[in-house]
């Protein structure tokens, strides 16, 4: 059962998702150290530090995906997968910071938590959106 779930490679829909949350949670402690490192620590204002952290994060999250989650060991072009990696996860920062601006400044939540419910929300876009238009397999 272990194999299975760690490291046997998979297509499985449900297999992948439970290692994308696997992925994606520790991209986002990630994520969340630096935003608080740089909003908190070092004073700069949230969505800016909101990008900062993404950059970090992403580089995480890119690595741990496509060698573990998604089983794409043997594409050919790494330049095109990285710049594709990219491209969804600067769309899912797009929503994270639209998520980050209306919880914290319209709803008047705390930055920090604004950031958890942004990531659960985020999480299911980069999920589908890397499987279907970045890997070629089924939406489901």
């Amino acid at each position: 059962m272990i194999d299975k779930l760690f490291r046997d490679p998979t297509d499985d829909i449900f297999l992948q998702l439970f290692r994308y949350i696997f992925v994606g949670g520790t991209a986002f402690v990630v994520d969340f150290f630096f935003l608080y490192f740089f909003s908190d620590i070092c004073g700069i204002y949230y969505l800016i530090s909101a990008v900062l952290s993404f950059i970090i994060s992403v580089l995480v999250n890119y690595l741990m995906s496509t060698k573990w989650v998604f089983n794409q060991d043997n594409i050919q072009n790494k330049v095109l997968e990285f710049n594709l990696f990219i491209l969804i996860s600067t769309i899912g920062l797009g929503f994270t910071e639209i998520l980050l601006y209306f919880f914290t400044d319209i709803v008047g939540l705390y930055y920090l938590i604004s950031k958890v419910i942004a990531a659960i929300i985020v999480l299911f876009w980069n999920f589908l959106a890397r499987r279907v238009m970045f890997y070629g397999k089924d939406f489901i």
